[in-house]
């Protein structure tokens, strides 16, 4: 298996965090053991998602006061039916209210972004893939004395360009860019 993010090879199947960048492979392991489809996932395409939200009670609350309070008794005015064109806007008023308040405390929260109805169920199956290891976080710190330290084959040198050393003095820098000029 490789590492979708970095592309490194892994040891083994079994592999709960990439050796080079860290990622977290639990669910990547998971999809390539049922053909890249995690079957958790089907029980949410099930359910159907419902027009009474939160969200639409408030606009159906601005719908509702617009046509009653504004709309209708504009109309009964043109109409001369002044007792009506209270009525509508005095009834408009307080449904509208009504309907605020109902959907506003009674009515669940629209999904956000990404976030699925039954996400909770998801998130709690996910951990259960990664033996207990909570999402978001790494393994535990793993401990290795240094005196069992071995540099990997081949060794890290100090970088043979000038560019990355400072001068060992300013005088030593000065008398270099005198010997520069001295060929002329």
């Amino acid at each position: 298996m490789h590492c979708p993010r970095c592309g490194q090879q892994q040891v083994s199947n079994d592999t709960k965090f990439c050796s080079r960048c860290g990622f977290q492979l639990g669910l990547v392991a998971e999809l390539l053991a049922n053909g890249g489809f995690l079957p958790q996932l089907a029980e949410l395409y099930k359910g159907k998602s419902s027009w009474l939200t939160r969200k639409n009670g408030v606009i159906f609350s601005i719908l509702w006061f617009i046509f009653f309070v504004m709309m209708l008794p504009a109309f009964f005015g043109i109409a001369n039916e002044d007792e009506s064109a209270g009525v509508s806007a005095v009834f408009g008023l307080f449904t509208t209210m009504m309907f605020l308040i109902v959907s506003l405390a009674f009515l669940k929260k629209p999904a956000r972004g990404f976030e699925l109805p039954g996400a909770d169920i998801n998130a709690t199956r996910a951990s259960h893939l990664n033996a207990g290891i909570p999402m978001h976080e790494l393994p535990p710190q793993q401990v290795q004395p240094a005196a069992s330290y071995m540099p990997p084959e081949g060794g890290w040198r100090a970088p043979d360009t000038g560019d990355l050393q400072r001068p060992a003095s300013v005088v030593e820098g000065t008398t270099k860019l005198l010997k520069k000029d001295e060929p002329l």
